[in-house]
């Protein structure tokens, strides 16, 4: 008797975050999985079902195909790029020097103003005029003319990863750094004892070790990466032509500015599902990866 009122009283805290998360996220999202067998506009209570039409039009819309991939692009090498950062970064700001916990402030320091601030403080930085500040820097020290880094194809898609990895990496690098700090220091005097150097002891000890960690900002670096939405909207407004263009900002575009909430509602529960296989096989993979350094 008493186990079951123990387990009711669990229950009765836990009722409250059960309705807040059905109310915010699951009742959205069947709403919108209805919503994408429709011609809803947003505006007229009545609307017709119209079956697989927004589906087959997902494949056929140039921005939209071009938001896949570029999406894709954007949280696959800004995952690699901040993973590289953040580890190396993250065992420099654990070692013990007099402005240790300044330097780790100054680098965590990125991840707290909003990503849309930083975009727009970037975007005049890298803007591709000669009054750009990155530009001028470029003209006073090599004479070099104005590059168009948010005009041109590739350089924007580069610029945007980069301003990413810039406001990101700092976060990461302290969440690495929990791990390393809670990792024992009788592995690295056993291994030094035996002769192991600095790189032999990062390889064999530090990096399987810090799996876990791994596997956590991985999966937090992929999801947030593939819903990414301000930081490629204030630096480029999606351009040049569709090149910049994440699916979020076409999801919006298409529902909001469009009224086409039937395809937009379609496009959410692609991308949804899209997201979630690339979660799933990416966890089960870091989870494989933790088991066989354990």
């Amino acid at each position: 008797m008493v186990r079951l009122m123990r387990q009711l009283q669990f229950q009765i805290f836990i009722l409250p975050i059960l309705i807040v998360y059905t109310l915010f996220s699951i009742y959205p999202l069947i709403k919108s999985f209805v919503l994408s067998f429709t011609n809803f506009d947003g505006y007229t209570k009545a609307y017709d079902f119209v079956g697989l039409k927004n589906y087959d039009l997902i494949f056929s819309d140039d921005a939209i195909v071009s938001g896949m991939s570029y999406t894709l692009i954007f949280a696959f090498f800004s995952t690699m790029l901040i993973t590289a950062l953040a580890i190396p970064l993250a065992l420099i700001l654990d070692q013990r020097f007099y402005t240790s916990k300044l330097h780790r402030a100054i680098f965590f320091f990125p991840s707290i103003p909003s990503g849309l601030l930083l975009a727009y403080i970037w975007g005049f930085i890298l803007a591709p005029i000669s009054s750009g500040v990155f530009n001028k820097v470029l003209k006073e020290l090599f004479n070099l003319g104005p590059q168009p880094w948010l005009s041109d194809p590739l350089l924007a898609k580069l610029s945007t990863i980069v301003v990413a990895a810039w406001a990101s990496t700092g976060w990461h690098a302290v969440l690495y750094l929990a791990f390393l700090q809670s990792i024992p220091k009788d592995y690295y005097e056993a291994a030094a004892i035996d002769g192991a150097n600095r790189w032999q002891q990062i390889r064999h000890i530090t990096i399987p070790l810090l799996a876990p960690a791994m596997t956590i900002s991985v999966m937090l670096l992929l999801t947030g990466g593939l819903k990414v939405f301000e930081i490629p909207f204030a630096l480029t407004r999606g351009g040049p032509g569709f090149e910049t263009h994440t699916i979020t900002q076409v999801i919006v575009l298409r529902g909001i500015s469009e009224t086409q909430y039937g395809l937009a509602s379609a496009m959410s529960i692609v991308f949804f599902l899209i997201v979630l296989l690339i979660a799933y096989f990416q966890v089960t993979f870091m989870q494989k990866r933790e088991e066989r350094n354990r």
